[in-house]
């Protein structure tokens, strides 16, 4: 199941209390306050993991508590530090403070960590007050509460490259015929209802990650169809394949890219500056007259055309080596939320 929202709560430890405590031993003339320090409390951290694909985990687990730290004792004898919490989350979560709606960091890189709920310091214990004026302290500080947090996460996908289209223009099996992925495919519109991977492998080139997003509709950018939900996860790729269905049942190619357009406009302009790809796809189908439709429309806005048929896998390799070059000359961005991008450690 996929999962690219959840809301936790997280409540670091308290620290543990400072004691109050004087030597007393047999045959030790000179006693003297001896009650040792509380330890810290566990903090919690999140931490990107590659391991991890969706919220699932924090959708059904909303609270996350680390270890409280153990009180002082006598003798000097100082409380054991509380665990820290490590709640794993899959790389791309962006973490918004939900009260607040401040927006904490963008968790990208496998491994990256930031402390979300930072736990309490352990109290002192009466050894600490002893002064050569005040011999014999009988007070202790109690240990601080540890941070306690409601979060919001969202999860914004990483990929190099988007799918998007209509309904039923051949994204998922353009998706499964370039890479692994085991997308639904089915002669029907809205066969995917959530977003995919996959990775594609190009021997001379590398590898990029593909991003299959569920088909869009007029509208989607408003709240129509499943698009408003799931636009956000291509606003990170750095190109985007516009797939446009040509067959002859199909309508006009040119009404599809503009409905794409405008619903990329809608929901963020800077989409419409990434470079883009127009897959002009089945042409397995009787095609010529939308083909050529199509053609004309790329050359006047200077867009690379590349006809396919994502089933047979005609075209398909032109295409995926164009995009693997391409990709090499297009600037990483890292897209991290403006202004965040703070990194937490141990």
């Amino acid at each position: 199941m996929f999962v690219d929202e959840a809301r936790i709560r997280v409540t670091a430890g308290n620290g543990g209390r400072g004691c109050v405590s004087f030597r007393r031993e047999a045959y030790v003339p000179r006693g003297g306050p001896d009650g040792g320090d509380g330890g810290d409390g566990g903090s919690v951290y999140l931490v990107a993991s590659r391991s991890c694909s969706t919220l699932s985990d924090q959708k059904y687990q909303h609270e996350y508590r680390a270890e409280h730290g153990a009180h002082g004792r006598g003798k000097t004898m100082h409380g054991r530090r509380g665990a820290d919490l490590v709640v794993s989350v899959p790389l791309g979560t962006i973490v918004t403070e939900a009260e607040a709606g401040e927006v904490l960091t963008d968790l990208i890189h496998d491994g990256e960590q930031v402390v979300v709920a930072r736990g309490g310091k352990g109290g002192r214990g009466n050894a600490r007050f002893a002064t050569a004026v005040h011999q014999a302290p009988r007070r202790a500080q109690p240990g601080q509460r540890g941070e306690r947090r409601l979060l919001q996460l969202t999860l914004k996908l990483l990929a190099d490259v988007g799918l998007v289209g209509l309904p039923n223009a051949g994204k998922s099996a353009l998706l499964c015929r370039i890479s692994a992925a085991h997308s639904k495919v089915a002669a029907y519109p809205f066969t995917t209802l959530t977003p995919h991977l996959g990775t594609v492998t190009i021997d001379e080139l590398g590898t990029f990650v593909a991003a299959d997003i569920p088909g869009l509709i007029e509208g989607a950018a408003a709240g129509a169809g499943l698009g408003a939900r799931f636009l956000r996860h291509i606003q990170r790729t750095r190109l985007l394949v516009h797939v446009i269905d040509v067959s002859d049942d199909a309508g006009d190619p040119r009404a599809a890219h503009s409905v794409i357009d405008n619903e990329l406009h809608a929901f963020d302009p800077e989409l419409l500056r990434r470079p883009r790809v127009i897959a002009a796809n089945k042409i397995d189908l009787p095609h010529a007259a939308h083909l050529t439709t199509l053609r004309a429309m790329c050359e006047r806005l200077s867009l690379p055309l590349f006809p396919i048929a994502a089933l047979t896998g005609e075209g398909v390799e032109p295409l995926v080596q164009y995009l693997a070059r391409e990709l090499k000359s297009v600037h990483r961005s890292e897209f991290i939320v403006p202004g965040q991008g703070s990194r937490g450690s141990r």
